[in-house]
């Protein structure tokens, strides 16, 4: 077992996380995730460089009326790194897949962002009767290969210079994190600090070039999900999106909305992550689309 899921609990803010860790062995790995509450599920699905974290005020406030579920990817948060996990969308989604079946849910509001919009509904095509909703913020399912952003960042992360950035010098949190907020006072020191403290050294950053290489390299696979989605029109969706997303403009959006008519769409004013900027909409948002 790793060893980081263990020693690394003591740079958790218990204050900001006050959560109780839980962890299931998986076929993959250990991992990590909070359960808090009684009710309906809610399973909140992150993306890179973030980890369960990022949904703590939406637990702390869901949490009153729903199950909430927030997982950690393995290679992420208070998740394993396991050497022999390889980390790719694929990868992650067939284990998320396994978490599921393990904790045998039913009645899933999935609620994804990021990476984990491949991931979680991936998983979700392959038992689509588990699910009854999905909340989802930036994120895409499509081909990513005739991206211009998608294909600058790929010849970034599989270069020489790129992948050292991302080893030695952790940049995927310590400058595209950044560069993803409009708002700058949002990510305060102590917020930033627990995005930095899951990665303290080139090896366990391995998941975040990793999966950031699946941006274009998985590009085919997010294709076939994207043909299959009919598959979950019968659930009802909502979608929450910060218009000012430096990385994922307003294109993928309409895509979103013309492949989703009947969706919800509630539009903010922010970056990214909209669960860090505008945090008290977003959960209200979602507590009209769940009642």
């Amino acid at each position: 077992m790793s060893t980081l899921s263990i020693s690394a609990q003591h740079w958790v803010d218990t204050v900001l996380y006050p959560f109780q860790s839980k962890h299931v062995q998986l076929p993959s790995g250990k991992m990590h995730y909070v359960d808090e509450g009684k009710g309906d599920v809610l399973l909140f699905v992150h993306g890179t460089p973030t980890w369960s974290f990022l949904y703590r005020d939406f637990v702390k406030e869901l949490s009153e009326s729903y199950r909430c579920i927030a997982i950690d990817h393995l290679g992420f948060g208070l998740s394993e790194k396991p050497a022999g996990f390889e980390g790719t969308p694929q990868n992650h989604s067939e284990n998320l897949a396994a978490f599921i079946t393990a904790l045998n849910l039913k009645d899933i509001t999935l609620v994804v962002h990021d990476f984990g919009g491949s991931i979680g509904l991936g998983a979700a095509l392959q038992q689509p009767d588990r699910i009854k909703n999905v909340v989802l913020f930036n994120s895409w399912l499509w081909s990513t290969k005739e991206d211009p952003m998608a294909q600058e960042i790929d010849g970034l992360l599989n270069s020489e210079a790129g992948q050292q950035y991302y080893l030695e010098q952790n940049y995927s949190v310590q400058v595209l994190l950044k560069q993803a907020f409009i708002d700058p006072s949002k990510l305060t020191d102590e917020v930033h600090q627990q995005y930095l403290s899951p990665f303290p050294d080139s090896e366990s950053r391995k998941a975040l070039l990793t999966i950031g290489k699946g941006f274009v390299g998985a590009s085919d696979w997010y294709q076939s999900l994207w043909e299959k989605l009919d598959i979950l029109e019968d659930k009802k969706w909502l979608i929450l999106w910060g218009t000012k997303d430096p990385f994922l403009n307003t294109s993928y959006l309409d895509k979103w909305k013309s492949k989703l008519p009947t969706a919800k769409i509630k539009e903010f004013d922010s970056g990214h992550f909209v669960q860090e900027e505008k945090t008290a909409e977003a959960i209200v948002a979602m507590k009209r689309f769940l009642d």
